[in-house]
Parts: structure tokens; sequence; C-alpha cells
């Protein structure tokens, strides 16, 4: 253990101790940390990740937690970078608006706002808006934009501080952020409090379902703790005071869960996606740990084979690039040992990320400017989950000859 890392004994959802290890996964730096060349001479520390499977309540989940002020303070994803991303939260807010009818002019809070997308389509529908995220820049940046969004981390105390000086909220929103929290019971506890009596607490989560049935392993790192369900996300949420009342099924990462809670006995009728949920995660055997055993094989043979692929093209002299440095990219670079003697350098359209390497592997991130310039032979798009954008965008790529490689959920040569 180090100073920046440490383990945990119970379930973060039901605090049962009953844990068994089901897949162990190369151990990664932090999946964001990339570096500037000027660092390239420090080692960079690798925590372990191994998921866990609850015998009590079947959350699967890390149980090694990296110090989050390491992962998110100088934090270098952006969402309002992504066309796909800005276009999902505008329709979010509409559905919450249309389907919820929240009082006009009622206080919207979003934690982990990020650069306040989200929140700006709200604030545009009427709504009185009000971010908090630890990433320093990012939230002066929204501030400065008209988004207001306190810098810190969401808990009882915060809570009880915008409860104080906005009142309660009529809509909580917690976007790809509900898996990132060591304290999901504090976190909870703090939205309990801070709901208005007809309030919604709505969270995106990456789904347990999608990630199974797609083999999405790569979506495992530090940063995301949780793999949610919905059967031990709706008994969570009853200890807590509050009840699920929609379990539905979205789009963006490869395949999403939105959930939505309310104060126990709200107005909101529990919906059918509730029941729906359970019973096909039942049907997929996600509430036994034996089927997270069987998944750990799928992903060893998926890796096999890219690595076989990406291995055979470099024997015949091809020149092979990746393209998009998400922070799943450090999981699956890592776990099916794809460094810089099989990919040269990586393209990414984030500005944040051009100039640096990414974590641990150190393979230079650039614009795709250099496509052109340094023409690679194969791309392998390590952002899979915008395989369909990235090559319709890069059509001239494919003109000169040049091949996409998808490594998830199949490897793919397009």
């Amino acid at each position: 253990m180090s100073a920046q890392h440490h383990r945990r004994e119970t379930c973060r959802l039901c605090g049962g101790t009953h844990l068994s290890m089901v897949l162990s996964l190369a151990p990664t730096p932090p999946a964001n940390a990339f570096v500037p060349a000027e660092e390239l001479g420090k080692t960079q520390e690798r925590f372990p990740l191994d998921l866990f499977f609850c015998e009590d309540c079947a959350h699967v989940q890390l149980l090694d937690v990296v110090d989050p002020r390491v992962l998110f303070e100088h934090y270098v994803y952006v969402s309002g970078t992504s066309p796909v991303f800005v276009k999902h939260f505008e329709s979010y807010a509409a559905f919450v608006m249309e389907r919820f009818k929240p009082i006009p002019g009622g206080l919207v809070l979003d934690i982990g706002s990020n650069d306040g997308t989200l929140l700006s389509f709200f604030q545009k529908a009427g709504m009185k808006v009000l971010g908090i995220d630890p990433a320093q820049e990012i939230a002066a940046e929204a501030s400065a934009r008209g988004i207001p969004t306190i810098c810190g981390f969401f808990g009882p105390d915060t809570a009880g501080e915008i409860a104080a000086g906005h009142g309660k909220a009529e809509v909580i929103t917690a976007n790809n952020v509900f898996a990132h929290i060591d304290n999901l019971s504090g976190v909870v506890d703090g939205v309990r409090n801070l709901l208005a009596p007809s309030g919604v607490f709505v969270f995106e989560v990456s789904y347990l379902v999608d990630v199974f049935e797609n083999t999405l392993f790569d979506t495992i790192y530090h940063e995301h703790l949780d793999y949610h369900s919905v059967k031990p996300l709706g008994a969570f949420f009853a200890a807590k005071g509050m009840e699920l009342v929609e379990a539905i099924r979205v789009d963006s990462h490869g395949g999403s869960l939105r959930g939505i809670a309310q104060l126990k006995g709200g107005p909101h009728a529990v919906g059918a996606s509730v029941t729906r949920a359970v019973a096909e995660e039942e049907r997929l055997g996600l509430d036994k740990a034996s089927t997270f055993r069987k998944f750990a094989a799928d992903i060893d043979a998926l890796g096999a084979e890219l690595n076989a692929l990406l291995k055979r093209l470099k024997a015949e002299g091809k020149r092979i690039a990746g393209f998009g440095a998400p922070a799943k990219a450090t999981t699956l670079m890592y776990h099916f040992g794809i460094g810089p003697e099989l990919v040269d350098f990586i393209i990414d359209d984030s500005p944040l990320k051009q100039g640096l390497f990414t974590p641990g592997m150190h393979v230079p991130v650039l614009s795709s400017a250099v496509i052109a310039e340094r023409k690679p032979d194969y791309l392998v798009i390590l952002a899979w989950n915008f395989a369909r954008p990235i090559i319709e965008k890069n059509a001239a790529f494919t003109k000169a000859g040049g091949k996409f490689i998808i490594p998830i959920p199949k490897v793919e040569v397009v």
C-alpha cells in the first residue's frame, strides 16, 4: 500500500464483508495521468486493478481506492469537447424536464459537473443551476462561463451548505460520477437531505449488463470504483430512505444505466423498467460470482486475438497508430500488453491531451494533423465507443488506403 492508495474491507453498497475477487487486470497508473515530456524520466506508480463481487448483495466493485485528489484535481477530460456528449446532455435535460416537470426556476445541482455542459441546458430551460466539481481549472472556467460551480467534493457537509445558501433542489444529477465515489453512502445521505419533497436524483453510470455482454473490460479503471447493476442499487437506495423509480438503458459510453431515485414515498410511481432490469440481470447470472470468472476468460481471448493481429502487422512492416486516448485505453494497453513497440503514437482531438504521453506506457499523443504527415497504415480505435464518427470524420485516411482496427466488443478491421 502507498500513501496514495488503500484497500477497503467492506462492500461499498451494503457494508458486507463477504467479498470474492473475480477478475484481476494488470495494475496500471491512474488512467488519466498523462505525462508532459519533462516528466518522462519519473516512474509512475501503478495500482492494483482487481474486481470483487459482494456475496451479500451482488455488487461488483474495486476495493483498491486511489486518493481522489490524485485522480481528479487536475483532470483532462472535458465533456464539452465531444459533440456526441453535448447532444446527449441536451436530450438528457429535455427528458428530465418533460418527464418530471420540476418547479420552474427551481434548483438543479450537478455533482461532478465538469465544464457545465449539462447544466447549461437546464439553465436554458429556465432552471437555477449550480455545479460542484473537484477539478480546479475546469470548475473555474465553468463559473467564468456563467455556470456557477463550487470547486470541491460533494458530501453531507456541502449538501447542508448548499441547502442553506440556495434552498432544496428540484433535480440533482450525477453523470459518470456515481461510480467514482468511495463514500457512496455519504453522497446519498447528502442527496437525500438536499432533495425537495417532489425532487428527483438522476444518475448515469456505465451499466454492468453492457460491460459483461460486450466484454467492455477497459471501462474498469481506478476512477470507476463501482460496476453498477439495478438489483444491488435498489436495495441500497431503500436502505437510505429513497427508492429507485426508473432504470433506463442509454447508449453513452458503450452502454449506460440512467437511474432515477426519489425520497421514499415520493410522487412518482415505480416504473416497470426497474423490475425488467432486475429480471434481465438475473437471467445473465450477474448475481453470481462464477459468471465473472468466465468473463475473465473472454477478456483473455480477446487480448490474444488483438495482440496476434498487431504483431503480425508489425512483422509485415506496417505502421500502426492509435486513435483516441480515453481513460479506458490505459486499461486496454496494459492488460493486453500494447505499448510503444506496437503503437507509434496516438491521435486525440482534445487539446488538453495533445503533446502529452500516455500514462505509464508513454506513447506520444498528437493531433489528427499528423495522420497525413506520418501516414500510418492502421489506426487502432481506442475510443471504440466513437468508432463510427471517427471513421466518418477520417474518410481521407481510408481513401489513401488506411485501415481502422476496432478492438472492442470484438476485433474488427475496417
